[in-house]
């Protein structure tokens, strides 16, 4: 498949690296020069410098042949006139482009993006995207991540295991022992700087992050399972009035009523602003590094803190100073890859990172075929896959005990109908299936082939 990706950034950067290894003809045009000599060091891809909304510069990186664009630039318009290039002058088929001004995203002008004004096939918003991503954690306490897929029929729920987890030092294997009436299989477990791929003879430990498939009708009380029985937030501060601090406070206010939000913003201007748009919302002027303006708060009554400013450092820092205080619970965003394995040590209960949720949510188009939704684990060092099963697929009507998987693959759940089913060797895949797998990096690709109706995948 041959893709164009605007933009070198982090986000381009990463969907570049993983397009390249899988043997996809990938070029990228960017008009920083220091980022494109990076990524022609560092990758097998085609790096172009040049102006991404420019048709000579889209020509030569390929277009009239191209099958996708993807505009991720730092600048909402330029995203926008490539994709419109794109479709007047060279006819790509698949045009995504990230658009971060919520004004372009308003319901009242929602005709524009159709294919009779500016034809872009998927808009990517990742203000609207973390805020749903941290909705999903705030409403079930004592998650690392919550992941819905098939249709909100199974969930996979990331948690931390401390002293008080009854699974811990037990064999996999014994955890439907434990556990009978609970519907779930554990498919990754986080042990430091370490991604392990469970098989039944593997144990949990103190501080291992855990992540599990579950029915939906079973996710509190599997959280509860885990040694996690904190109660959902009523009074909840957001430090940072930016669009994403802006997207979560209104959809909280709107979403969930009852729920008390004050919302900490630096800039006066922009606190002023929020103020006047926004009367639900308490607004203070001030800094999370300010303990002054933490005892005004009240923190050590607030049940969670949720940092999201443009500033990593300030978002972790304020977030730990928050807890010394007193805070129920903190969800911190990060955006350096580095940082996330670094906040456990610190006691900040979850990280959202709005590179992830942008790459995971562009792979999820990218992937094509019977491939239904995508995430990336811990920043692509896995993947999990929502995958319906063709009639025609390697894979239908098999005892998953008679198909060979790669080693670091765990099937997670099955989806069938309005059944949730967790898969043993005995369990045989139908067609119309929804399969929820995990995935090391390097066998995404197998994992593909297996649901591949011919050639509709890549």
């Amino acid at each position: 498949m041959r893709v164009i990706i605007c933009g070198a950034g982090q986000v381009g950067y990463s969907i570049a690296r993983y397009l390249s290894r899988e043997a996809n003809d990938v070029s990228v045009i960017d008009s920083d020069a220091r980022l494109i000599n990076e990524i022609n060091d560092e990758l097998d891809v085609h790096g172009i410098h040049g102006y991404a909304s420019h048709p000579a510069t889209l020509e030569y990186a390929g277009a009239p042949d191209a099958d996708m664009i993807i505009a991720v630039t730092h600048f909402d318009e330029v995203n926008m006139i490539a994709c419109q290039v794109a479709h007047s002058l060279f006819g790509i088929p698949k045009k995504i482009a990230r658009i971060r001004e919520q004004n372009y995203l308003g319901p009242a002008w929602s005709n524009l993006f159709s294919r009779a004004h500016m034809p872009i096939d998927v808009i990517i918003s990742p203000e609207q995207s973390v805020a749903e991503a941290i909705d999903q954690r705030l409403m079930t306490p004592g998650t690392t991540m919550v992941l819905p897929l098939a249709d909100r029929a199974v969930y996979v729920v990331g948690v931390l295991c401390g002293e008080n987890c009854p699974a811990v030092n037990t064999p996999l294997r014994q955890l439907s022992t434990l556990f009978p009436n609970l519907n779930l299989s554990i498919v990754a477990i986080e042990r430091g700087l370490e991604t392990i791929i469970p098989g039944a003879d593997d144990q949990i430990y103190v501080g291992d992050e855990v992540f599990f498939c579950v029915d939906a009708a079973h996710v509190k009380r599997a959280i509860e399972a885990f040694g996690h029985e904190e109660q959902k937030a009523r009074n909840v501060v957001i430090a940072g009035g930016g669009n994403i601090g802006l997207s979560l406070a209104e959809r909280l206010i709107h979403k969930h009523k009852g729920l008390s939000v004050k919302l900490i913003e630096k800039n006066e201007a922009r606190a002023r602003e929020i103020s006047e748009m926004m009367e639900e919302v308490i607004v203070l002027h001030g800094d999370t590094l300010d303990k002054d303006l933490l005892r005004e708060i009240d923190i050590a009554h607030v049940e969670t803190l949720i940092a999201v400013t443009n500033d990593d450092e300030a978002n972790i820092l304020g977030s730990v100073l928050a807890k010394q205080h007193g805070c129920g619970r903190v969800i911190t965003l990060v955006n350096n890859p580095a940082y996330p394995s670094l906040t456990g040590p610190l006691e900040i209960d979850a990280t959202v990172s709005p590179r992830a949720t942008t790459i995971s949510m562009i792979m999820r188009h990218v992937r094509r075929g019977r491939i239904k939704a995508v995430y990336n684990l811990h920043d692509g060092i896995a993947e999990i896959i929502e995958a319906e099963v063709s009639e025609t697929a390697e894979l239908a009507n098999k005892k998953i005990a008679n198909i060979t998987f790669p080693e670091d693959v765990r099937i997670g759940a099955i989806v069938r109908g309005s059944d949730v089913i967790m898969p043993r060797g005995e369990t045989i895949i139908r067609p119309n299936d929804h399969m929820i797998v995990l995935a090391s990096q390097g066998s995404v690709h197998d994992v593909e082939k297996l649901f591949c109706v011919q050639v509709d995948l890549f």
